[in-house]
């Protein structure tokens, strides 16, 4: 079979995988909290699909058998016919040709099978995932699909999953989760130079679709009909224009002298931060690849020569303005003495009294917070997107000013969530740097991720028995 036939499985079943999982993403990242517990970038937080109409195969488990033993656990043939009827009904919806059955079931038997070595080593290291925890993320697949809890369920018993399994498969991917964050996320680091190499690549970026740039211009005009001597005189003209630019003099002021296009004179030449597709194809091709602060031209269009300057470019990576949001937290840490659920309880009769009007949520905080922001009442300051871990950071973009959250589990513990207040602002230099760090990081933890698992994997006993039907 063909590379692409293997890596469009491959695909699929990363996105079968995330129709069994939950709205939390699988690895934050970031820098070590700089004030109060729940800070870090969130990997993408994946949408949850959840299968086609009839994929789950609901053939009874009496014609069950073993396919393969990992560390004495079975794997059965149920357990893969399932994912294997998912896998199809996503490849089908994808269209094109479908690989051959045998290939994607064994791909699909190796996913069970990793799954299977995870699971057991979470289990081994004492990971525990409350009923809270469950319920929770139960809420956010239901959210992200547009419908109540009920509703869910209902979807699911239609292609043949029941409640309890459903809620299972969550289990184990919160454990999957707590388990990759325990193991990998220290594996990670990133460097200044990391940071300014992705920063370089990101300036000489040429996807298009998602790139403004700033260009300054210089315009030397060439009269239609001009004859062969006017038009050697105006490219004269444009690379004296650009010789000066090269040499170091301003490039505003050198616009002033040389350039017949308005905004010479108006603004030094500049043309103002804008998508790439709302320039000239001309002016997107001749600077693409370009660093910032290069000259390149003269370029002749049917209006005459231009020269132009790579003033700024932005690319989707490292955004220039973003919503920030102000929050404040109450934090429960969860462990022995205090389980989740207990916490969770306790959270819930605070953001009672609060809404009563019978508790001040600040005061709340002071007294009963387990984190460094308790001081300030729970007050996490203005906060980028991406600095919460994902569980907060989502329960924190449902709400509205003035709202508070149900309770929110995550890795710290237990959270009450209160939004005071939005607002756009334009990144500093540093911010800029901080978010370039996280995509980085992002990018490395998908690396390490995978070579934790590849020797997870190495470490397990596996023996086949007979090929999945």
């Amino acid at each position: 079979m063909n590379r692409s036939a293997i890596a469009l499985v491959l695909a699929t079943l990363a996105s079968v995988a995330a129709q069994g999982a939950f709205a939390q993403g699988l690895r934050p990242a970031g820098t070590s909290p700089a004030k109060g517990a729940g800070l870090s970038r969130p990997a993408t937080v994946p949408s949850i699909t959840l299968p086609a109409a009839g994929a789950v195969s609901t053939a009874p488990r009496s014609a069950d058998f073993i396919v393969a033993v990992v560390n004495s656990e079975p794997v059965t043939n149920f357990e893969v016919r399932s994912r294997l009827a998912r896998a199809e009904a996503q490849l089908a919806k994808q269209g094109g040709a479908m690989p051959p059955r045998d290939l994607i079931a064994r791909e699909v038997l190796e996913r069970v099978i990793l799954e299977k070595v995870q699971l057991q080593q979470a289990r081994e290291s004492g990971i525990k995932v409350d009923d809270y925890a469950v319920s929770q993320a139960e809420q956010n697949v239901a959210r992200q699909n547009d419908m109540e809890v009920e509703g869910l369920y209902k979807r699911l018993a239609q292609d043949g999953m029941s409640k309890e399994r459903f809620r299972e498969e969550l289990r184990n991917q919160l454990l999957l989760q707590r388990l990759r964050e325990r193991e990998v996320e220290s594996r990670v680091k990133v460097s200044d130079l990391d940071v300014d190499q992705y920063l370089r690549e990101e300036q000489k970026g040429t996807d298009i679709a998602s790139m403004e740039i700033n260009l300054g211009h210089v315009l030397v005009l060439v009269p239609e009909n001009a004859t062969p001597t006017q038009v050697a005189e105006r490219k004269a003209r444009a690379q004296q224009a650009a010789d000066k630019v090269r040499a170091g003099e301003d490039f505003a002021a050198v616009a002033r002298e040389f350039s017949d296009a308005p905004e010479g004179t108006r603004a030094g030449g500049l043309l103002g931060l804008r998508p790439a597709d709302r320039y000239p194809e001309l002016f997107v091709n001749s600077t693409l690849g370009q660093p910032v602060g290069a000259i390149v031209g003269p370029v002749r269009s049917p209006a005459g020569f231009h020269v132009l300057k790579v003033v700024e470019r932005v690319n989707a990576g490292v955004p220039t303005t973003v919503v920030q949001s102000h929050a404040r937290h109450i934090l429960l840490r969860t462990g022995p003495q205090l389980s989740e659920s207990a916490a969770a309880a306790r959270l819930a009769e605070y953001r009672r009294r609060v809404q009563a009007g019978q508790a001040d949520f600040a005061a709340l905080a002071r007294e009963h917070s387990q984190d460094g922001s308790s001081k300030e009442g729970g007050d996490l300051g203005w906060a980028n997107p991406g600095r919460y871990v994902p569980e907060f950071e989502q329960a924190l973009d449902t709400l509205k000013p003035g709202d508070i959250s149900e309770p929110v589990v995550s890795r710290f513990g237990v959270h009450l969530i209160q939004l005071l207040e939005r607002r756009e602002a334009k990144l500093t230099q540093r911010e800029q740097r901080d978010m370039a760090r996280s995509v980085v990081r992002e990018k490395k933890l998908d690396e390490a991720y995978a070579n934790w698992a590849k020797e997870l994997r190495g470490r397990a006993y596996v023996e086949y028995r007979e090929p999945p039907q």
